[in-house]
């Protein structure tokens, strides 16, 4: 079967994949050539009553909970459509920062909602792929043919509306997620045709087979390195070298550029002091940044060898020289006993402390064989068999969760208990929210004195009057 790109993106409550919802889909399929198949996606979801959505990202998005409530699908229709039409084999997901947001928000999504929140990701012929490492990497080897923006200071920026104004394609309205859609096709598009064996190369990425062969630990090889993590002076790019194991099959990465010797014989306590340091530690002046990073090798990563630098100035745009390299790397593996060091560190990583909450234990382990089949049974049944349905689960998460589904998306079916039980974990769920809701919404109205912004920050505060409990607002 012929692959399709599924692009897509996703208007939130807020900014955690784990405690906010998702309150806009969209998404545009194209055959492999980039021209569309079929009518374009964009779908309201029901904001749960459950959830006070961040005053900051509603003014952004101009989606009201009300306006999710009239027009748009409960939770559980949503991931219906999202499983029957829009992950079908042979898809290609593509978004504009998707695997590290987007994707964490579709996850614990068809978490609640009783689906397995990774096979849409890789089985059959499936994959996905993130367009922002690929135009950072463009933009730092191969940028001729695209005009690249610079924010109100002068810096490379690579956000989508600006990339999309400077050259010269329509984006009319910047963080509604169709709009978004069209856009980042268009940037694709555009990236295809100017750099298209760049392209082509960093496509076949989205397969962690193909990434292992250039970066491993058999074969230690500096390579060329695009990512978030690094100094945007550099156009977010650097070499970096494999060092060693990291936790989940992954690498941990040295980044050359910087000298080894600031860190290879810094004692196991002061490089997690250096690792574990706070926002205010980091701004200290002095401080230096332990240069090290896991490389998750299914995250489709922006990774080339280190020929490329040899053409259209790659060594010069990118801030770094061949003897730098050479000289950091010798002295790097002049010290074996760094590396082992550092792998126990990232091994023994404390963990964060676990929820209680069973929507935010995604990660806490696995699910078994006979729990799938639980789990599919739950999805499948109707609100009349959900009235008087208890698997007996192995998993100690999955009773919990089965209430949350039940009484967001079928409320008819919960007993007088279940209803007690949900009422209780909602008004909890909220009254930890409500403080930042509170504080972030008297401070927005304070500085959005546009009408259109107070319209929206008075159906946020009557939002809240309506959900919270009578003594609680």
């Amino acid at each position: 079967m012929s692959k399709t790109f599924f692009f897509y993106d996703l208007e939130t409550s807020g900014l955690s994949g784990r405690e906010d919802r998702v309150m806009q889909f969209a998404g545009i399929r194209t055959d492999e050539q980039l021209q569309p198949i079929g009518e374009p996606y964009n779908i309201l979801v029901k904001l749960a009553d459950d959830t006070l959505p961040s005053p900051e990202a509603i003014l952004v998005t101009g989606i009201t909970p009300q306006s999710t409530i009239t027009d748009g699908l409960t939770e559980a229709e949503f991931v219906k459509v999202l499983m029957d039409e829009v992950f079908i084999p042979d898809t290609i997901t593509v978004g504009f920062n998707n695997i590290r947001f987007d994707d964490e928000f579709i996850r614990h999504l068809l978490w609640r909602n009783f689906y397995d929140p990774y096979e849409w990701a890789w089985s059959e012929g499936r994959s996905r792929w993130d367009m922002l490492d690929v135009v950072r990497m463009t933009r730092a080897l191969r940028p001729e043919g695209i005009k690249w923006p610079v924010d109100a200071e002068g810096k490379p920026t690579n956000r989508l509306e600006l990339l999309t104004k400077i050259n010269g394609i329509d984006h009319l309205k910047a963080h509604d997620a169709l709009s978004d859609v069209e856009a980042l096709i268009a940037v694709t598009k555009l990236i295809r045709d100017r750099q298209p064996q760049l392209f082509g190369y960093l496509l076949k990425l989205r397969d962690k087979k193909e990434v292992q062969k250039l970066v491993n630990l058999d074969n230690k090889q500096p390579f060329v390195y695009s990512s978030g993590r690094y100094d945007n002076a550099f156009n977010k790019t650097t070499v970096a070298f494999p060092l060693t194991a990291a936790p989940n099959g992954n690498v941990l990465v040295y980044d050359l550029r910087y000298n080894p010797s600031d860190f290879v014989t810094l004692d196991k306590k002061e490089l997690e002091k250096k690792l574990y340091a706070s926002y205010e530690e980091r701004q200290a002046e002095g401080f230096k940044k332990l240069p090290v990073k896991v490389l998750q090798y299914n995250r489709a990563p922006a990774v080339a060898p280190v020929g490329v630098l040899e053409q259209a100035d790659g060594w010069k745009r990118i801030g770094l020289d061949q003897d730098v390299i050479a000289t950091n790397m010798k002295a790097l593996l002049s010290y074996p006993e760094f590396a082992e060091t550092i792998r126990t560190i990232f091994e023994n990583k404390p963990e964060y402390k676990k929820s209680i909450d069973p929507e935010s234990q995604l990660y806490d382990s696995f699910v078994s064989n006979r729990d799938k089949l639980r789990i599919e049974a739950v999805r499948n049944a109707s609100s009349e068999v959900l009235a008087d349905f208890h698997p007996e689960f192995e998993d100690d998460r999955l009773p919990g969760l089965l209430l949350h589904y039940k009484a967001r998306s079928f409320p008819s079916t919960l007993s007088k208990d279940e209803q007690s039980t949900w009422d209780d974990w909602r008004n909890k769920r909220l009254q930890m929210q409500l403080p930042g809701f509170m504080k972030s919404l008297e401070s927005m109205l304070r500085q959005r004195t546009d009408e259109h912004s107070q319209f929206i920050l008075q159906e946020l505060q009557l939002w809240a009057e309506n959900i919270l409990p009578m003594n609680d607002y």
